[in-house]
């Protein structure tokens, strides 16, 4: 097998033409009577351990971190059958058929397209994905989204991704060739099966060279339904642990390797701000909480909110994933170098005075 490709320049894959097929190879919908022509349509068909839920139930499946409340709204406004009827939150979905949501055309936010490929092989398409691409659909995001161009760049071939990264965390993100590979790549994350390493520009100097975080996790209790919340009142929460490790340090800033052990929504952000390290430009768990992200919602990024995050981005950077390939079973480590904009900020931080 070939090696990967660590570091260097990366070859690098462009915008995609308007894909003609969805991620299965079926040809895209046409938009159900009574709809603007212009429409969006997302289709979702219902695989068979999905069967029998409720359609709300069956969106928050499908489109990440959504609330019930959200995803009734979305039936409602959006939830249309073939022949154009709409459809109710409470409609029980079957396996094999395919939910429609119809959306009016809407400006999408400028994301980049663009992506290095780290290695490619029969099984695997590792893939170097730059902050502020998400990698799937959202109610903000349908074209500018990396599972689009992927299967506007592929068709029925298109790679299936096997793990998430957040928007605005760049790095390694693999994806496999067949289904086959995909199931196996994914029960090897699901069971722990892969080390992973992230790089992060934290605030402050950790006083340690090393070190680890065992906090529990669960999401709030009230709130900002995405975010995640530290229970260390004796509540139950999932078990979270975190190893991190010194690598440079700043007059006010440190840059840290980050070894999860476990997997939970936002662990490494949370985890940090729990320890009074919050990484740079997190508008969640920064030290002003998510007052930033509603400030960056509502007036976006100012110079003067910039200047409070420190970055534009938060600075998390997914560097390495080891894994067993699921073909030759040999292990493999693909790598990601630190993004330029996130080397660029450690150099003015390190020149600080």
């Amino acid at each position: 097998m070939p090696a990967p490709i660590l570091r260097g320049d990366l070859p690098s894959v462009g915008p995609p033409e308007p894909p003609r097929e969805d991620e299965r190879g079926r040809p895209l919908l046409p938009v159900p009577p009574g709809c603007p022509p212009d429409s969006i349509v997302l289709t979702f068909p219902v695989p068979r351990e999905h069967s029998g839920l409720r359609l709300d139930r069956f969106i928050q499946t499908r489109i990440p971190r959504l609330s019930r409340t959200r995803a009734q709204a979305i039936v409602r406004e959006a939830g249309r059958r073939a022949d154009g009827s709409r459809r109710r939150p409470s409609d029980i979905v079957r396996e094999g058929e395919v939910v429609l949501l119809v959306r009016a055309t809407f400006t999408e936010p400028d994301a980049p397209t663009n992506y290095g490929v780290l290695y490619e092989d029969e099984a695997l398409y590792v893939i170097d994905k730059p902050s502020g691409l998400p990698v799937h659909p959202t109610a903000t995001y349908h074209r500018n989204t990396l599972t689009y161009v992927l299967r506007a760049r592929f068709g029925e071939q298109m790679p299936r991704i096997a793990h998430r990264l957040d928007r605005e965390t760049s790095g390694v993100l693999v994806a496999a060739k067949t289904i086959g590979d995909e199931r196996l790549l994914k029960n090897a994350f699901e069971y722990r099966r892969v080390q992973k390493s992230y790089l992060a520009i934290v605030r402050g100097v950790l006083a340690d060279d090393r070190g680890d975080i065992a906090l529990p996790i669960s999401p709030v209790r009230e709130g900002l339904h995405m975010l995640m919340e530290i229970r260390d009142d004796g509540s139950e929460g999932a078990r979270a642990e975190t190893g991190y490790e010194v690598l440079a340090r700043a007059p006010e800033h440190t840059l840290v390797a980050l070894h999860p052990r476990t997997g939970r929504q936002h662990q490494l952000r949370v985890h940090l701000s729990a320890i009074g390290h919050s990484i740079v430009g997190d508008k969640l768990y920064g030290p002003e909480r998510e007052a930033v992200f509603y400030e960056n919602i509502a007036t976006g990024m100012t110079p003067e909110l910039l200047a409070r995050l420190g970055h534009d981005r938060h600075a998390l950077h997914a560097h390495r994933l080891s894994f067993v390939h699921p073909r030759t079973h040999q292990a493999v480590t693909f790598e990601a170098p630190l993004a330029p904009d996130l080397v660029q900020l450690w150099e003015t931080l390190r020149g600080a005075a």
